[in-house]
């Protein structure tokens, strides 16, 4: 049985064409075959006696000084311009990028000389430097330092730039909604998401400082004790005693080497795995909707600690939105609103215009009697829950759901005891101390829900938060959510194309078209009478909009007529509502009261429950979709592409002015 899987294994990989992998392995031998000669040239016998000189003890020492003061000066500059690539857009950031890149492509001699030319007592900055602090870099260990940290920087700037752009900038918006500032962001946020790329860029400029050899000997010399490093130490022997030479060469090889295996690939991935996050799995194999764990006998509410503070106080919300979406925004405290509208009609960009966090929109905001338009969003008392939750990865439940109160200030004893008051309110209290990974979809979405609420937040904004949860762990979440809304003192905002959630969760739906408000009404009134063919359709029903005409009917927007019971003024602009359940099949023309009859083609038979939904396609009108029962469609004898005849009564058509 192994041989066959072997076998089989072997037989599914890929087979390279014989005119690349003879280059291939041509390559693999030229770049082997000089450290193989390293290998084979050196005196093993003598290497531990080679290594133990003076001069070479005191040249390792010094190069293992130069290389770490190197890597903490490139940690210094090189972090911030990392983050600067990768987060700010400006000017000229081609050119600084380029600025980066040159001194991995110069040789390092020139660099030498750029370094002469620049810091040098008769350089640009060297007089102004000695003159005024008495620093003299040339031929000196600063001057070492110096070159090596030129050469080097780039590997820890490149290194990084990749890990950051790998970086959803989710997770930092979601940081700064919690109250965290922008520094405080990079530094818990930030930095510890793209620790692999930051180690990987670390180790890097360290091998490449501590082998620097052109411009170390160009710019600072070869001083023994001061700036001779073993680079320049295996030049010199190369003179004198060639085996010593290659016995140094060796340990150079050997660290080299180490760094790389230690990295194992991470320096050609920017940092792999830094900026991404593994998707919430199930603990335990109960899947998504792992019932008893995620609502078995844990999810019943409980009240929220007398001393949280925040609960009672109450804030209301008014916003004048300007930009890509245009509209004003009013709602009193305790309000819960769904926006909907179909994709591009600025839902997300509404929410991150009350953020603050996007340029398309701006938003004169007030929260209670407060004005917070000209705060940054970490000063707005906005708290926000994207779409796919934005847990950090690096910390647990509890972890996550303090981080507002500690970004706040709160003390950590205080902070903890408040997150895990929210997070048992949630019913998750239990899984404190998991990480994001080992949470489920429901879980991870509660965690989520509790981080922000444990912010005390004055408006609470959530971008479909029960989007990537199957359909029963959804109706559980859906129903914390509900019980706590009802609570809380602030507004809501819930971006969701979810005809249940609008209905169920919100006291007002907000339909968005192009970044404008289509209909800003109670649920009911929205279901009623729809005014976006958009949310007609989300709720299940037909909406054709059309004109209306002198004889009473409606000109429908594509093709035909609509006869209705309730005629508009002509040349109104109106949508007409036909509910599925309203529209009649027939496999004949229908005589009778039927006012509104067309012929059409069946092209599609869903369920919905226990009954059938049949889409039908015409040339007379829109695409109409009947909803009937499995038996009716036996007694038509009804598939796809079966030829019927469709009918819809003038009285069972809603017809809404636009």
């Amino acid at each position: 049985m192994t041989w066959l899987r072997l076998r089989r294994r072997a037989r599914g990989r890929a087979r390279a064409p014989l005119t690349l992998a003879v280059p291939a392995v041509l390559a693999v031998a030229f770049l082997l075959l000089p450290l193989v000669g390293i290998l084979a040239r050196t005196e093993w016998g003598d290497l531990g006696s080679h290594l133990t000189t003076p001069g070479v003890t005191q040249a390792l020492k010094l190069s293992l000084l130069v290389s770490f003061w190197a890597l903490g000066l490139s940690l210094l500059l090189g972090v911030p311009l990392a983050w600067l690539l990768a987060r700010v857009e400006f000017r000229g950031k081609a050119l600084v990028r380029s600025l980066v890149l040159l001194p991995m492509v110069l040789p390092p001699t020139v660099g030498g000389v750029a370094l002469l030319l620049g810091f040098g007592r008769r350089g640009l900055l060297g007089p102004w430097l000695e003159d005024t602090f008495g620093i003299v870099l040339p031929f000196h260990t600063s001057g070492a330092v110096v070159a090596a940290t030129f050469v080097a920087m780039p590997f820890l700037v490149i290194s990084l730039e990749g890990a950051l752009g790998g970086l959803r900038p989710g997770f930092e918006e979601t940081a700064a909604s919690l109250g965290a500032s922008p520094v405080r962001v990079f530094l818990t946020v930030t930095l510890p998401m793209v620790a692999p790329g930051l180690a990987a860029g670390a180790a890097l400029t360290w091998a490449r400082a501590l082998g620097e050899f052109g411009a170390t000997i160009t710019f600072a010399g070869n001083l023994p004790g001061t700036t001779q490093t073993l680079p320049l130490q295996v030049y010199l022997l190369l003179q004198d005693s060639p085996e010593a030479a290659t016995s140094l060469s060796l340990l150079l090889l050997a660290i080299a080497m180490a760094v790389l295996v230690g990295l194992r690939g991470r320096w050609t991935a920017g940092g792999s795995g830094s900026g991404r996050v593994r998707r919430p799995v199930c603990v335990g194999g109960g899947g998504e909707a792992e019932g008893e764990e995620e609502d078995g006998g844990q999810v019943g509410l409980v009240a929220p600690p007398a001393d949280v503070v925040g609960v009672g106080e109450k804030w209301g919300l008014h916003a004048d939105v300007t930009g890509y979406n245009r509209l004003t925004l009013d709602a009193r405290p305790g309000t819960t609103i769904a926006v909907v509208g179909p994709n591009g009609a600025g839902k997300t960009t509404l929410l991150r215009a009350l953020l603050g966090l996007t340029p398309r929109a701006h938003a004169e905001l007030r929260l209670g009697e407060r004005d917070v338009t000209g705060l940054p969003p970490h000063r707005r008392g906005v708290a926000w829950v994207p779409q796919e939750g934005a847990l950090f990865p690096h910390l647990n439940a509890l972890g996550n759901t303090a981080y507002g109160l500690r970004a706040q200030g709160v003390r950590r004893a205080e902070a903890r005891r408040e997150a895990q008051a929210w997070l048992d309110r949630l019913g998750v209290g239990h899984l404190a101390h998991r990480r994001p990974a080992q949470l489920s979809g429901g879980q991870a979405q509660r965690v989520a829900l509790a981080r922000a609420l444990a912010a005390r937040p004055r408006l609470l904004l959530l971008d479909e938060p029960l989007a990537a949860l199957d359909q029963t762990t959804r109706a559980h979440v859906r129903h914390t959510l509900r019980r706590h809304l009802d609570g809380f003192g602030g507004v809501c905002l819930i971006v969701t194309h979810d005809p249940v959630e609008a209905v169920s969760l919100a006291d007002r739906v907000l339909v968005l078209d192009e970044g404008r408000t289509l209909q800003d009404a109670p649920p009911t009134e929205v279901t009623r009478h729809p005014r976006s063919p958009w949310v007609a359709r989300m709720l299940g029903s037909n909406a054709w909009p059309g004109t209306a005409a002198a004889d009473g009917t409606l000109a429908l927007a594509g093709e035909g007529r609509l006869v209705v019971a309730d005629p508009l003024e002509e040349g109104a602009r109106a949508l007409a509502v036909i509910a599925p359940e309203a529209v009649s099949l027939h496999c004949e023309k229908p005589e009778g009261s039927p006012r509104n009859v067309w012929p059409g083609v069946v092209r599609e038979i869903t369920t919905a429950g226990s009954r059938l939904r049949v889409l039908v396609t015409s040339g007379e009108a829109p695409d109409l979709v009947a909803e009937i029962t499995p038996q009716a469609a036996v007694e038509l004898g009804l598939v796809e592409g079966a030829e019927v005849w469709t009918s819809v009564k003038a009285t069972e058509v809603s017809v809404v002015g636009l």
